[in-house]
């Protein structure tokens, strides 16, 4: 019973902190919060709160204000993760749903993320290496060259001309797509490749330039081949891993003096994506939402900062990450619900592309 009611405190005191940007005092608990006791039995669970680390007093004869380990626990002892306003989802899903591409989901998650928390949001590309081969289409384009198109679990399309070197019948194309996707989908894309090299012939033993196979493969196999090393020339990613994107620097302003040891290293984090890919961490799985707090993140510079994480992707494969970083003084309930219900509609969107 008293562990509960010491509880509550904390928790109208982390609820205030947030609110006001203020040490809270005994009495302003009285007057805001219903927590059915006397003020002096409030002080003593403030005094009993910062004897053991959770809450501390900054200044003499000031409120109290919680500590790294105060929002840990008030973090940890979350019930549930608020649900989202139904004007809240009706705007998510209003805004991310016009997205036409992979690109453009990202870049959208990012600025209604940091709309809807007024934190610094960051979103990790899909990682490549993780995604796998969702549909692989040969389209023809002439007789002896075609389109191939390969569609991933991110979202991700790539398409590349493959030359033939002979011309190839409908009958051809058909078996080659279907024997490809065979390989091919509902792999990682390491598996995959690997899939799609043993669809090539052996070279046939003496075969030569006058047999018409000039790498020393027959007719079929040149085709085959053609079409497997476009396909995984595809699959490598040109593009960093590392890559992302970040959205509502601007809110860093409003917090001024009272976050000007974190703003500076945070600004300069901006430009170092390896940096904030570590502060995001580990994509996490199953809806998960990490919460990690002041000292507990990787880097000693972002002790007066919180991070709010949570991974994304199709069919609960965490394909990568997407968050926010702010101050440790944050709304943790409506920034957690916040960073799920985007990270649920992303998930969706790829899900269905």
């Amino acid at each position: 019973m008293q562990e509960e009611r010491r509880l509550a405190v904390l928790r109208a005191i982390v609820e205030d902190y947030v609110a006001t940007e203020e040490p809270v005092g005994s009495r302003a608990l009285v007057e805001r919060h219903r927590l059915g006791v006397s003020p002096a039995t409030v002080r003593n669970d403030m005094a009993a709160l910062e004897d053991e680390g959770y809450i501390t007093q900054p200044h003499t004869s000031a409120g109290r204000v919680p500590t790294d380990k105060g929002y840990r626990l008030f973090v940890d002892r979350l019930s549930t993760v608020k649900p989202m306003s139904t004007a809240e989802r009706r705007a998510i899903s209003t805004f991310l749903d016009g997205a036409v591409d992979l690109d453009d989901v990202v870049q959208r998650s990012v600025r209604v993320l940091s709309q809807l928390t007024r934190q610094v949001a960051v979103v990790q590309y899909p990682t490549l290496s993780r995604s796998t081969v969702r549909h692989v289409e040969l389209v023809p384009l002439a007789p002896a060259r075609l389109l191939a198109v390969l569609i991933l679990s991110t979202g991700r399309v790539e398409q590349r001309v493959v030359e033939l070197g002979r011309d190839l019948t409908d009958e051809d194309l058909a078996g080659l797509r279907t024997r490809v996707n065979r390989a091919a989908t509902g792999q990682v894309i390491a598996d995959a490749a690997t899939a799609l090299r043993a669809m090539v012939p052996e070279p046939t033993p003496g075969a030569g330039a006058d047999d018409g196979a000039q790498d020393g493969r027959n007719d079929d196999g040149g085709v085959t081949a053609a079409v497997v090393d476009t396909l995984v020339e595809a699959m490598v990613d040109h593009r960093s891993d590392e890559r992302i994107a970040v959205g509502g620097a601007a809110n860093l302003a409003r917090y001024g003096d009272s976050f000007d040891s974190a703003v500076r290293p945070l600004l300069e984090a901006l430009e170092e994506h390896v940096v904030l890919l570590k502060l995001l961490g580990e994509a996490s799985t199953g809806g998960a939402v990490t919460v990690r707090i002041g000292a507990e993140g990787p880097y000693e510079q972002f002790a007066s900062t919180s991070v709010v994480a949570t991974g994304y992707g199709p069919r609960d494969q965490a394909l990568a990450t997407l968050g926010i970083v702010g101050p440790t003084r944050m709304d943790y309930p409506g920034t957690m619900a916040a960073v799920r219900a985007v990270a649920r509609y992303v998930s969706r969107i790829l899900d269905e592309g």
